[in-house]
């Protein structure tokens, strides 16, 4: 890992992590303001709601501008967005804080991810990258909402004050800062002349590309699994009677394997192509959601989970860098946003759907569900590595 990845990786840490934060944190102010539970969910939705339409504008942006104009756009709507919830900590402006710091994380990363494909040289090089650039959520995900956590309980005197919240805002409005830190000395690289060749060019003419297409669908097949799992697990485990430390330490166990695994990426990959890993891991995933509503109790569940966070983890730097081998070089970006759009937009109507199809078939009819759904997208991976990889050593320059 050189020194301009690891400043990337660090300024996606800390830009997610201000949002992860924010994300834990308003719906328990809400909740403890004597909101509804419907109204917390609403707030949550709307940290997805953003990047559902600012993913392809900011991929476009990316493409035109590079890495620091959006970085600089994302930090100062991510440090607004917690700002103003630390001034004035009220429902309203905390629904306008979860649009402008989701916005700001979904934009930064699609222009982070742009500039860290475009570093690559090679396929190795895109998995290696990827593979690392991965981590960072993992840990953005347990940084941001532990530090808000802290501050929450023990910043005001007694737990859960508005001076601890209060504080909670403000340090998770001054992380994106230094996100700006570590990603304003990354050098950008030269973009292609995309006012000449791609001035009339829409976001349909992406998805006509047949590989592109497939890598859409695949994604959101194995998007539905994070969604579910997430979702489902809780529910699941309620239904057998485990308490909630139990529940939590299957998912913290799904989370951390799912990071560990990308530390591995760039070994494990050496030999294999990018759609062998994908096909292996629906294959996978299929037979673990087929199997899991039959595991007894919280350690057979547990384990599954591990397994699952195993398969799935190793799929991300797989399908990005797929993406920047099949898509023009000059429009990595609206690609990348592309697919943010329709994983965010997955992710705000599956747990609807999720929960109005469990009430009537059941939870493991879920699970058996998304698990014949990936079973019959495993030919996607299969086809695009016969027909739209490219053949030989690729090169981004």
């Amino acid at each position: 890992m050189n020194a301009a990845l690891l400043r990337l990786i660090l300024a996606q840490v800390c830009i997610h992590g201000s949002m992860t934060g924010m994300r834990m944190a308003t719906p328990l102010l809400a909740l403890k303001e004597g909101y509804s539970a419907a109204a917390a969910g609403m707030l949550l939705a709307l940290f997805a709601l953003t990047q559902v339409f600012l993913s392809l504008p900011a991929g476009r942006y990316a493409d035109r501008h590079g890495l620091k104009r959006p970085l600089i756009i994302s930090v100062v709507a991510a440090c607004s967005g917690a700002g103003l919830s630390a001034i004035f900590p009220i429902y309203p402006v905390m629904c306008l804080s979860a649009l402008l710091t989701g916005g700001a994380a979904g934009t930064a990363l699609i222009a982070l991810q742009r500039h860290v494909g475009r570093m690559a040289h090679n396929k190795d090089d895109l998995r290696k990258v990827f593979s690392w650039l991965a981590i960072g959520p993992a840990f953005s995900n347990f940084l941001g909402p532990f530090a808000a956590g802290l501050l929450i309980d023990y910043a005001g005197g007694e737990a859960a004050s508005e001076t601890g919240f209060r504080a909670a805002f403000l340090l998770l409005a001054l992380m994106p800062l230094a996100a700006w830190f570590w990603g304003r000395t990354v050098p950008e690289l030269p973009s292609k002349d995309v006012a000449r060749s791609d001035k009339k060019a829409t976001a349909w003419d992406l998805v006509q590309n047949r590989g592109f297409r497939r890598l859409l669908l695949l994604n959101w097949a194995l998007s539905s699994c994070w969604d579910v799992h997430t979702f489902v697990v809780p529910i699941l485990g309620h239904e057998r009677g485990l308490p909630a430390s139990v529940i939590g330490t299957i998912l913290g166990a799904f989370a951390i394997a799912a990071a560990v695994i990308r530390m591995l990426m760039p070994i494990i990959t050496r030999h294999l192509a990018e759609w062998q890993v994908v096909l292996g891991a629906m294959v996978a995933a299929c037979s673990l959601f087929i199997l899991y509503p039959f595991m007894p109790g919280a350690w057979s569940m547990g384990a599954c989970s591990v397994v699952l966070g195993i398969v799935l983890g190793s799929v991300q730097p797989m399908v990005m860098s797929m993406i920047h081998q099949i898509t023009p070089a000059e429009r990595h970006g609206e690609a990348l946003g592309l697919r943010m759009m329709a994983i965010n937009g997955s992710s705000v109507l599956m747990p609807v759907l999720f929960g109005s199809l469990g009430a009537v078939v059941g939870v493991s009819a879920l699970f058996w569900a998304v698990g014949v759904l990936v079973g019959v997208a495993t030919r996607l991976p299969w086809l695009i590595g016969r027909e739209d990889m490219p053949k030989g050593e690729w090169e981004q320059h």
